[in-house]
């Protein structure tokens, strides 16, 4: 016999208090409801209700199996539901944070591409710097770039950012080119500041396979990594850029890469998000989507070979 069936007739009836309404519910005949009782308390080898010509009602054994089997169906419905909301849900909106330099640069290229696979899945995109609270933000999914989150979330870290120390041609065309740390002293540098504290963030390079931190006297601070950048192409000065930002300047010429033996790649880009058990459809074909497009992404960073011969 079909015990999935029976355990759910079983239990409409158990909760309708009646064959007839049972049979209405499942579009079949009373008789037909009748049987698979009959034949389910046969095979259990017990009897499950008391039978009038009106209604039914449990007997001591039926409410005892009720109590003990319903949570458990109940259970079993509710993955059934949610794998079929899962298999259709390519509609709905997916909450997104991020910084507003990697929005522009990483993530509206990556959203066209994701939009035009599932174009009814909407985007709510969160564009700020710093880390964004999933809870309190409602936000379903985050890219980090520099250390991995260390909040109570699951982060996957997608590939390196580097910090790459680089100026415009027309800079060093005019000012000489720094071959020493100790060189940029005499150089007008520009400086980020740090969100949290108000302070210009030290410039870090790769010593020997240490991370060494090196404080510049910027000429301008900016707390926008993008605006920066910008000015750095505009000749103001040399800057530390992170290859999210700068690897096409670099790439095309605007920028050239300075003391590149010296690159930190300590930092990294990670997507984090919840860890749950409900996770909507739409939010796993995202993730696994950018997973599938950034993970070890060149487009973002430089190998040392690429490095090296862009340099002067």
């Amino acid at each position: 016999m079909d015990e999935l069936r029976a355990i759910s007739t079983f239990i409409r009836a158990a909760e309708l208090g009646s064959f007839n309404k049972v049979a209405e519910a499942q579009g079949t005949t009373p008789q037909a409801v009748s049987k698979t009782i009959r034949q389910f308390e046969q095979h259990l080898g017990v009897r499950l209700f008391h039978r009038t010509t009106r209604n039914s009602s449990l007997t001591e054994e039926g409410q005892r199996l009720l109590e003990s089997i319903k949570p458990s169906m109940d259970g079993v419905v509710g993955a059934l539901a949610r794998a079929r909301d899962a298999a259709r849900e390519d509609e709905g909106v997916v909450r997104i944070a991020a910084s507003a330099s990697m929005g522009t640069k990483m993530l509206v290229p990556l959203l066209a591409e994701f939009q035009r696979r599932y174009p009814r899945i909407q985007v709510d995109l969160l564009l700020e710097d710093g880390f964004s609270d999933l809870v309190s933000d409602r936000i379903d999914v985050g890219f980090r770039g520099g250390n991995a989150p260390d909040a109570q979330v699951v982060s996957r870290r997608l590939f390196t950012v580097q910090q790459v120390v680089c100026a415009a041609p027309a800079y060093l065309k005019q000012h000489g080119v720094p071959r020493t740390l100790e060189e940029l002293a005499v150089h007008r540098c520009t400086g980020y500041r740090q969100p949290g504290t108000g302070r210009a963030m030290a410039w870090e390079f790769d010593i020997g396979g240490d991370i060494v931190f090196h404080h510049v006297q910027p000429i301008l601070l900016s707390t926008d990594p993008d605006t920066e950048m910008h000015a750095v192409m505009a000749g103001m000065g040399i800057g530390q850029i992170d290859s999210i930002n700068g690897a096409a300047a670099l790439r095309d010429g605007r920028l050239v890469p300075l003391l590149v033996e010296h690159v930190s790649e300590r930092m990294g880009l990670h997507l984090y998000y919840a860890q749950r058990g409900d996770m909507p459809g739409r939010l796993r074909r995202f993730i696994d989507f950018s997973v599938e497009r950034l993970r070890d992404s060149a487009t973002f960073c430089l190998s040392r070979q690429e490095l090296r011969a862009l340099a002067v």
